[in-house]
């Protein structure tokens, strides 16, 4: 296989296993109202805390996590870094439009923080020190995301990883664009917080 066809492949591989709804496939198994129908109506790991399953939602955040890392990890170990990064991208679309659910998926968060594990652990850990320093001083779950994926392609760019910063850079406005409604609410001051979501 040629190099443009395996970058090709890595995508495709990524994007199908990034559109795989761990959120909604795990709270069908379990007997719960359809995830798509309570809340926000999002097939994430927040949406599914909803349904009073702190398990489900654990199992979901994890699932939504290890999809993008195992894309970036296989593609990575075949085809090198360039296919990994592609593969991240295909694995992040997915999640954000899985063609099983008609392109409307979750907002990427999870995803976010497994690609960026599989290529660089050490943002994703400054990603999730960010995350809950926000989350402890402002209560706002969607704000703590914002910041760690504002800052995340500023690290990476920092430590000298620049494909990896323009990468994440794409990344981080698609992640601005599925939480513009709660950058809306943000603005508003009606943003539920951390321990008042319904």
């Amino acid at each position: 296989m040629s190099a443009d066809a395996f970058l090709v492949a890595a995508f495709l591989l990524g994007y199908l296993l990034g559109s795989i709804p761990f959120g909604l496939v795990l709270t069908r198994l379990a007997g719960t109202q359809d995830l798509r129908s309570i809340g926000s109506g999002n097939i994430g790991a927040t949406n599914v805390l909803r349904t009073g399953r702190k398990g489900l939602a654990a199992a979901t955040l994890i699932g939504d996590m290890l999809k993008g890392t195992v894309a970036v990890v296989i593609t990575g170990y075949l085809g090198g870094p360039n296919a990994a990064m592609v593969a991240a991208l295909g694995a992040f679309l997915g999640h954000l439009f899985p063609v099983w659910l008609k392109f409307r998926g979750g907002k990427g968060v999870a995803t976010y923080i497994g690609v960026l594990l599989g290529l660089f652990w050490p943002a994703a850990l400054v990603f999730a020190v960010l995350w809950l320093a926000t989350a402890y001083t402002s209560r706002y779950s969607s704000l703590s995301a914002l910041v760690a994926a504002f800052i995340t392609p500023i690290f990476l760019w920092w430590f000298g990883h620049a494909a990896l910063a323009s990468l994440f850079a794409v990344l981080t406005l698609l992640l601005f664009y599925t939480h513009r409604e709660n950058i809306g609410r943000l603005q508003a001051g009606t943003e539920g917080k951390i321990d008042e979501q319904k």
